[in-house]
């Protein structure tokens, strides 16, 4: 769905030296973008397209050389051939005579380089400018190299052979020289292999034959069938796929038409070309692309051009320009640029012609295309049609040229300007009303011309509403040109100082103000045309080129023009051009920043900025780069649109931009981040390239920040984005290659407006919108929290008003917040700002006043104490709520029961209980209007209880709902839902049937134990009486947690000693032995209280428990050696030292038990007590000395390693620091290199293998001061597991790894405090050396490992400081976590050294 529009053209005229003289043929010179004409007057002209200013060369073949030789050419020969040769930078022309001339434009140089009999028909250069096909007028065709060598002769004219030209007399009798089929036409397919000729003489009835010719031989590959073809109008395709011929079918038809051939000669399509049986195809030109096709059509009063294009299997006439008088008229297309054309007069009017493809879809979704004097309109949001296919049809009594479509309020006009110079105006009815117009076609009248200006070389281009009654269009002409219209400068006419854009003549804006004196009634839903007058006009001369007019969308009569130099300018209805500086202008409305270049795609937009309304100018230039504000945004764009949401907003406001790459993506960009955003620039070979959405960027200087758009892939290359239905529809229609249309809902636009219809509270839209695109209902609870819609559930079932819906929405509640989820990233920012955490916990804002989106409450304020609610709530709450509005608010219906019954049924966790007592009153309900005929009709507006109960099944496990039968202890409903479930009678008739001869306590019991109920369970089966109380024991011991409930039960003494002695028992087989041994001695059990005191190590709780079973003085005896041993098992040898001391009476075991407790003062003091101190006093020295000398080792061993974790830290630290700086010069992110890169290094960096060192001290440094060795080693191996264990070297954790564990080698409190106590020991034992020694290695080991953390921490406070460490000093403030303390309260000053 596209037009084909003309957005610049300019004019040049080439100087004819005689009055009569006339352009024959031409030639062009795709380098140096240079054209030559070949005159009537045997004079080659030149002239360059792109320059500024007109430079002609000429040059005259029958004027005598400087050398006075004779004229190349006779005043009777006549120039029929022309070719330029891009090899040799030179011309090569063919005479009627035969004469084969080489012209250098360059040099002026001519020489005649061959001569060919019966004369040149026509000149054709291979596309690679090999080979030059030479036409004779005696039927051959030569095949000429660049040296002029002859590769091979043919005859074109098979019916006729050389002896029948040479003769002048053909096979049917007519002259062959004086043959009216004097034109021969040759066309090269577009990689040069084969070539078509058309134009010979024909056989007797004037049918001729299209021919295609191999190229290295001359062989005839293939001929069509004789065809009555029109004149020589025919080239080949440079796709190479088809070879259009014109064809003459006034006979069959009433109008010439094209015909299309393949490579076999065998036609395949064609169509009609528009006009009368006088017209005359003259010449067909594809341009370079193969898109368009350009055919010269002759008529009695005019000529024209006529551009046509293929899609959807049909061919549209797209533009016709129409040139009075009958005057010669030739056409070519640029070679390089497929968009240009160029076309010229026989006397010298030379008029190029820059076309671009325009959308064909307007305002609110209508398409409008164009298709010769047809318009076929079509609105997208009614009927989803491609053309040619249409709504309806518009008919103009002559080719459409341009349209203009405006839609403000309920007037909808439209503008058609037409080939012939006129103007129509049609008037549509309201929109509602145009499914009446279907299938319809309306023909059109022309409004009256008035005061508007006709020119022969001009038409009135980008036709703009700038109000329902005011038009603006643009007409060009040169400089001089303007005396032509000296009789309409009055008041009317204005001269606008602009000198920019170019200087290719003179633009002049048209501006029109219409009215409609149709005074007959029109019939409501109908077209109308007539009555259509100019009342007024006005005129602005610009001196400059206008490329695109728009139409400001915020303000009536005023639109924006863009020069041809990029640059905006404002124009104002009756006042002209606004040439107010920008920066009063940008307090208006909008600054009108200019393009980096032209951009023939021009559109304003209305957005919101911080509350106002402004305007921003996209444009798209034909490089694909899309613009606003000056600055590029994507540099692949192949088309763009815009969507409009309605979420609190107007309806008119843009939210959003969507555009194609070239990259066959589709993105979605929010343009609130286009306005406030920044572009970000990549260096791009010699020169800065901007770049945007196409492009993925590093850092965060992007002008879509990650997130903010999405990237859909296009699923077939080349398609194009047509339209966007805006609103809730939120359809994106895509228009492919072939013509079809494709229908897109991009997530991000459709959830845009579901939360807007949330917003509005157009639940209905909102639940529509959802089940449409398959969206998670949860997002109508989770958008604006479900407190709020728990508040209108009310208006909520309500709008919906079906309970289907309701029913759909009911079951697919969860408890997943998806605002978090599944829609974190896609939906608008609005709800991330409005409320910080929502579904889990919910915090909002502290502002008195509610939460707006817009200019709508999405969020009541919750009062006070309630700001947090569990997420465990929503289902349940929303259930209930809805649950309640259906019982309180709808009538009574099999549906609203079903709704209810799905309320329950998907409630977490399910109330399977309370649907099935629902169920149970419909079915006793049932049973009682059965039985009372009076109640009869009651019932019929119930459910009936099976079919309830089947919905149930449905929406739940059937084992649940059977399970949940049983809970209600109703056999009946459990044997009629395990029917309605499919189950096996055999399965459950047996239990139902055992179940239903119980006592009712059992049968409660037994259906309570199995379905878990346990605690229902013991209640039932302690009533049936004493005769069951084993079995309540029984279930107590199986389910622990019930004997506090037994005890609670159960008042007898005898019963509830039973129950605690076995509640001790299982306490006991848990372990836990203190409260064993509690429950044994409520029970008066106290040889089992002891022994659960052994068990658990309570010497004290044991001993006393012995004096209560009043055992004998050796037993108590012998039960302190045994608590004795057993303390020293469990590591408690200071507790083993007390029971021998006071019970044992062991003296010497207690002091030794306290020298492995490290108890060194309390061994002393128990020595000196008992009168054996001196020997006391040895055993304590060795124990002191020994536990010293390991502490020393270990200490040095440890200094040691520290200094070798040090060093291995600052190696991988080194290399990562490395290793960034050279990705940063190479221009790569850390984020896009592997982890394990960091820490690649090996360990022989540092020269050190600290991770396998196999020496028997510890590796932490959590030293202990044990005086065995295997106990300091179990010690060290606990600590190793809690602080990580071991380190691998090169891991991507090594850096931090190593720094942890550094810290993790301080001296803890409790290694300082026996530290301190071991030393103050060897004081008094005489040994200050030994304590001298160790406290100096114990004090260097503590300064190294401080030292070396406080290094390291220092070196990453650096790192975070200045930023280079990228992501991973986040660990270091869990690092500095752990912290450590450099106090030395454990040493002795007088063991310091001085």
């Amino acid at each position: 769905m596209k037009n084909l529009k003309v957005f610049s053209e300019s004019r040049a005229a080439v100087n004819l030296q005689a009055e009569s003289e006339e352009l024959l043929v031409s030639a062009l010179d795709v380098e140096q973008n240079r054209i030559f004409f070949a005159s009537s007057a045997n004079i080659i002209y030149g002239i360059n397209l792109s320059a500024s200013q007109e430079m002609q060369w000429t040059i005259n073949l029958c004027l005598q050389s400087e050398l006075g030789l004779p004229p190349i050419l006779e005043a009777e020969d006549r120039i029929t051939g022309l070719d330029y040769l891009i090899e040799q930078e030179a011309l090569i022309v063919g005479t009627s005579t035969g004469d084969l001339v080489l012209v250098v434009p360059t040099s002026n140089t001519v020489d005649v380089v061959g001569k060919v009999e019966g004369g040149v028909k026509t000149i054709a250069s291979s596309p690679d400018g090999a080979l030059l096909i030479v036409a004779t007028g005696f039927g051959q065709l030569l095949a000429m190299t660049q040296d002029w060598d002859v590769l091979y002769e043919v005859s074109y004219d098979l019916d006729n052979n050389l002896e029948t030209f040479m003769s002048g007399t053909r096979a049917d009798g007519i002259s062959g020289l004086s043959s009216p089929f004097s034109q021969v036409r040759v066309s090269w397919r577009g990689d040069g292999k084969y070539f078509a000729t058309l134009g010979c003489s024909g056989n007797s009835e004037g049918l001729q034959r299209l021919r295609i010719w191999e190229r290295e031989s001359g062989t005839l590959h293939s001929s069509s069938e004789p065809k009555d073809f029109m004149e020589a109008a025919m080239d080949w395709m440079p796709s190479g796929a088809k070879v259009a011929a014109a064809c003459n079918t006034s006979k069959t038809k009433n109008c010439a038409s094209v015909a299309f051939f393949e490579r076999n000669g065998l036609e395949r399509g064609s169509f009609d070309i528009y006009g009368t049986t006088e017209a005359k195809i003259e010449m067909l030109k594809w341009n370079c692309n193969s898109e368009l096709l350009a055919a010269l059509v002759r008529y009695d009063e005019w000529s024209s051009i006529q551009i046509w294009s293929f899609s959807n299997y049909h061919w549209y006439l797209k533009q016709e320009w129409r040139y009075l008088g009958k005057n010669k008229l030739m056409f070519a297309w640029d070679p390089e640029r497929p968009m240009r054309a160029i076309c010229w007069t026989a006397y010298g009017l030379v008029h190029l012609l820059t076309l671009c493809w325009s959308s064909a879809v307007y305002d609110a979704s209508i398409a409008i295309v164009i298709d010769g004097v047809n318009v076929l309109v079509t609105p997208l949001s009614l009927s989803l049609v491609p053309p040619p296919m249409s709504h309806f049809n518009i008919m103009f009594q002559s080719a459409v040229q341009s349209v203009a479509f405006t839609s403000r309020g309920l007037e909808s006009h439209l503008a058609v300007g037409l080939s012939d110079g006129n103007l129509s105006i049609v008037k549509f009815p309201n929109m509602n009303m145009w499914d009446q117009l279907e299938g319809t076609v309306y023909e059109t009248v022309n409004v009256d011309p008035g005061s508007l200006i006709k020119i022969e070389f001009g038409d009135l281009r980008h036709l703009t509403w700038l109000d329902p009654y005011v038009i603006l269009g643009v007409m060009h002409c040169d400089g001089d040109q303007t005396s032509l219209y000296s009789d309409f400068i009055s008041n009317n006419w204005r001269k606008c100082p602009l000198m920019s854009g170019g200087n290719n003549g003179v633009s002049i804006l048209v501006e029109m103000e219409l009215v409609c004196n149709n005074v007959e009634e029109v019939e409501p839903g109908c077209l109308s045309s007539s009555g259509w007058v100019v009342k007024s006009s006005m005129h602005t001369v610009i001196e400059s080129s206008v490329v695109a007019i728009a139409a400001n969308p915020m303000t009536r009569c005023e639109a924006f023009i863009q020069l041809g130099n990029g640059d905006i300018v404002s124009y104002m209805s009756k006042e002209g051009i606004n040439i107010a500086p920008a920066e009063l202008y940008k307090e208006k409305r909008s600054n009108l920043k200019g393009f980096l270049s032209y951009c023939p795609w021009m559109y304003p937009i209305p957005v919101y900025d911080y509350g106002k309304l402004k305007v921003l100018i996209f444009g798209l230039d034909e490089d694909g780069r899309l613009q606003v504000n000056g600055q590029v945004i994507c540099s692949t764009c192949t088309s763009f649109s815009f969507y409009a949401s309605a979420a609190g907003k107007v309806q008119e406001v843009v939210t959003h931009l969507i555009y194609t790459t070239r990259q066959d993506l589709l993105i979605v960009a929010n343009i609130d981040e286009i306005f406030h955003g920044d572009v970000h620039y990549e260096s791009m070979g010699n020169g800065q390239s901007p770049v945007g959405f196409g492009n993925k960027l590093q850092g965060e200087n992007k002008l879509i920040r990650e997130g903010n758009h999405d990237e859909l892939k296009v699923w077939e290359r080349g398609a194009k984005l047509i339209g966007i239905i805006n609103g809730d529809e939120a359809a994106v229609i895509l228009q492919t290659v072939r013509g079809n249309l494709e229908v897109i809902y991009p997530r991000k636009l459709v959830l845009l407006a579901i939360a807007g219809a949330l917003v509005d509270k157009r639940f209905k839209d909102a639940v529509s919108l959802v089940r449409q695109h398959r969206i998670n209902y949860n997002i109508i609870v989770d958008y604006c929290g479900w407190q709020s819609f728990v508040e209108a559930a009310s208006e909520f079932v309500r709008k919906i008003n079906n309970l289907s819906h309701i029913t759909e929405f009911v079951c697919a509640l969860k408890h997943e917040n998806v605002m978090e989820t599944l829609y974190k990233d896609i939906l608008l920012p609005n709800h991330q700002d409005n409320k910080i955490e929502c579904g889990s916990q919910i915090f909002l804002s502290n502002t008195d006043s509610p939460l707006e989106f817009g200019n709508q409450t999405i969020i009541k304020r919750l009062e006070p104490g309630n700001e947090i609610v569990s997420k465990n709530c929503k289902v349940r709450a929303v259930l209930e709520a809805v649950r309640k509005v259906l019982e309180e608010e709808v009538s009574k219906s099999p549906a609203r029961e079903l709704c209810i019954l799905t309320t329950l049924a998907c409630n977490d966790p399910p109330e399977l209980e309370e649907a099935l007592k629902r169920i149970k009153k419909w079915r006793e309900t049932e049973i009682a209007s059965t039985m009372n005929e009076v109640d009869g009709g009651l019932h019929k507006l119930n459910l009936s209880a099976e079919e309830a109960l089947k919905h149930l099944l449905w929406l739940s496990e059937p084992d649940a709902v059977f399970h949940a039968a049983l809970g209600l202890y109703d056999l009946h409903l459990a044997a009629i839902v395990a029917l309605n479930s499919q189950r096996d009678p055999k399965e459950f008739l047996p239990f139902l049937q055992e179940l239903e001869n119980m006592p009712s306590p059992v049968m409660c019991y037994t259906i309570d134990c199995k379905l878990c109920r346990y605690e229902s369970a013991l209640k039932n089966i302690a009533a049936a009486g004493d005769a069951y109380f084993e079995e309540c024991l029984q279930l107590m011991k199986s389910n622990p947690k019930l004997f506090a409930l037994g005890l609670d039960i159960f008042k007898d003494v005898g019963k509830r000693a039973v129950i605690l002695e076995a509640w001790g028992d299982h306490l006991f087989s848990e372990e836990r032995f203190e409260e064993a041994a509690m429950a044994y001695c409520s029970t008066c059990s106290f040889q089992k209280a002891l022994g659960s005191f052994r068990a658990g190590g309570l010497w004290k709780e044991a001993l006393t428990m012995a004096g209560m079973l009043r055992l004998t003085t050796d037993e108590v005896s012998s039960l302190a050696n045994d608590l004795c041993e057993e303390l020293q098992a469990l590591g408690k040898p200071a507790e083993a030292a007390k029971i021998a001391l006071g019970y044992c009476k062991d003296v010497q075991g207690a002091i030794n038990l306290l020298l492995t407790a490290r108890e060194w003062l309390e061994a002393l003091r128990i020595g000196f007590l008992y009168d054996m101190g001196e020997l006391v006093k040895s055993q304590v020295k060795l124990a002191a000395i020994e536990c010293a000398n390991l502490l020393i080792l270990e200490y040095e061993e440890g200094i040691e390693k520290v200094g070798k974790y040090l060093a291995r830290y600052l190696a991988v630290r080194q290399r990562r620091l490395l290793l960034a700086a050279k990705l940063e010069m190479e221009g790569k992110a850390k984020e896009d290199v592997d982890d394990d890169t960091f820490s690649e290094t090996s360990s022989n960096i540092s020269g050190m293998s600290a991770y396998t060192l196999g020496k028997a001290s510890n590796a932490s440094g959590n030293l202990s001061t044990s005086s065995t060795g295997s106990h300091v080693r179990t010690r060290i191996r606990t600590r190793r597991k809690v602080h990580g264990g071991k380190i691998r070297a090169g891991s991507p954790g090594e850096e931090f790894a190593l720094v942890e564990h550094l810290q993790s080698m301080v001296l803890s409190s409790r290694a300082q405090e026996e530290l301190k106590l071991l030393l103050e020991a060897l004081l008094l034992l005489g040994e200050e050396d030994v304590a001298r020694k160790l406290q100096s290695f114990a004090a260097r080991y503590q300064s190294c490992q401080l030292a070396a953390v406080k290094d390291a921490e220092d070196k990453l406070a650096e790192e975070q400081a200045d930023g280079t460490a990228g992501t991973k000093n986040k660990n270091a403030d869990n690092l500095k976590k752990l912290g450590v303390s450099d106090t030395l309260c454990w040493q002795w000053e007088m063991l310091s050294p001085p």
